[in-house]
């Protein structure tokens, strides 16, 4: 029966180990991260969606210049005389007793089953065709730009959710470490208590040290659960999803570059600001289009009837071909109106495409100084660990020997644990703001040097 109950166990151990996703234990990287978050993330679906709406527009604005063919069926009865009479003359069935008195005034009920097929061809419309189309391109490029911001939004939120929870992870390592550096001094102090060369307020501050430890380490870990979650919110995963994130939080090396080379870049490659420069151009083809409505235009109409009293009976075929010019000379100023508020319009893109070009430029230099004072607190930092570190093997040393106080060990295992959470936040502030400024600069993309990794 025991036997039974460890097969029955085993059974079920293994159909656990294959049912569970197999991806909930992979190792996640940064670049990692990034891809998945490309092809996950509900922001770059609806950027997509958005793209082919824009594209769907410009082929309805295309087809302006093609012939619009219609085909309709329609039935009458009636015995008014006009009708009557046109009816029998278009179904080829007037006769010569149709020409009396009686049955011209007083005609009987007539059924008219009538066929057309109508195509009809702009041969000029003073541009309005080619502005139309030129409209729907801009703003499907316009669209595209916004498609290439939200990737780079979402990049950018993925190397901060990502570095968000290692920094959550490296802060609760450290809080842990803390917590064993404490109790290893309320081990010494117990024993310096035992040895007579302290009393028991040495050992109770201790404790009252190691339950603030322990309370910092309980928030930590609240923290590192709402990171990972958000992290896995961006990727576009179920929230518990569990990853091992395996890029270290190292400071990141990267090229030298002038503020004034990432300034240039953005105001080529940014998309916002590629936007207002597309918003101008649509602004100055809405001016034109306006004017084109000032022109005649010219189209033709070809129509085929056919007309007969019963439905599926032979009756009358007739053709029609026309051309037509049709020239708006007065609408009441309404025309003039719409022009000048076009003019209006593109003077107001213009000023906003400068505007934005003075707000890119100062984003680019917000970041830039973001990025060379984390890198200089990096440093700093570094050799503050290293220092807290050393006193705080001093200080223990010389309270082990009775030469120290606990103030003095208290004052240190506080200083270190500061020393080494504001240096991991100056490598985590370093990252992001390596990140955000490519994406000031319009360059964040899934290959950008700011996603290289070291191994942990």
């Amino acid at each position: 029966m025991a036997r039974r109950s460890k097969a029955i166990k085993r059974t079920w151990f293994l159909a656990f180990l294959i049912t569970r996703p197999v991806w909930a234990e992979d190792p996640l990287s940064i670049r990692d991260a990034v891809h998945l978050a490309l092809r996950q993330n509900k922001s770059i679906r609806a950027s997509g969606a958005a793209s082919k709406v824009a594209e769907s527009r410009v082929i309805a604005a295309r087809s302006g210049n093609l012939p619009k063919v219609n085909y309709s069926e329609s039935w009458t009865r009636s015995d008014n005389p006009v009708f009557v009479f046109s009816s029998l003359l278009t179904q080829h069935q007037f006769g010569e007793q149709n020409f009396q008195l009686p049955a011209l005034n007083q005609p009987g009920f007539l059924n008219n089953f009538q066929s057309q097929v109508s195509a009809d061809q702009s041969l000029f419309d003073a541009g309005q065709t080619k502005y139309a189309v030129r409209s729907a391109k801009l703003a499907r490029d316009i669209t595209s730009e916004d498609g290439r911001r939200t990737e780079m939004e979402v990049i950018a939120s993925t190397i901060r959710s990502y570095y968000d929870a290692l920094l959550a992870e490296e802060q609760t390592i450290a809080i842990r470490q803390g917590r064993l550096s404490s109790e290893a001094d309320l081990v010494r102090a117990q024993n310096v208590r035992s040895a007579g060369m302290s009393t028991d307020v040495d050992v109770l501050s201790i404790r009252v040290r190691l339950s603030a430890v322990r309370e910092q380490e309980i928030r930590r870990s609240a923290d590192l659960d709402v990171a990972r979650a958000t992290l896995n919110d961006v990727l576009g995963l179920p929230l518990d999803t569990a990853h091992t994130l395996t890029t270290a939080l190292t400071p990141l090396t990267l090229p030298a570059e002038a503020l004034a080379t990432y300034e240039a870049t953005a105001l080529t490659e940014r998309p916002e600001f590629r936007q207002s420069k597309l918003a101008t151009s649509l602004a100055e083809n809405q001016v034109a289009l306006a004017r084109s409505s000032l022109f005649p235009q010219v189209s033709a109409r070809a129509v085929f009837e056919a007309d007969r009293q019963r439905f599926y009976a032979q009756g009358g075929e007739n053709w029609l071909v026309s051309i037509g010019l049709r020239w708006n000379l007065f609408n009441g100023f309404s025309d003039r109106a719409h022009t000048e508020e076009t003019k209006y319009a593109l003077e107001r893109s213009r000023a906003e495409q400068d505007r934005a070009g003075s707000t890119i430029r100062l984003q680019v230099r917000r970041m830039y100084a973001d990025l060379q004072a984390a890198q200089q607190r990096i440093q700093v930092t570094q050799a503050s660990v290293r220092e807290a570190e050393e006193s705080l093997r001093i200080t223990q040393n010389r309270y082990e020997s009775g030469f120290g106080n606990v103030t003095d060990l208290l004052r240190t295992e506080t200083a270190l644990l500061d020393a080494r959470t504001r240096h991991v936040a100056a490598i985590h502030d370093q990252r992001i703001a390596a990140a955000m400024l490519e994406f000031a600069a319009g360059t964040l993309t899934a290959d950008s040097v700011v996603l290289n990794e070291g191994k942990r």
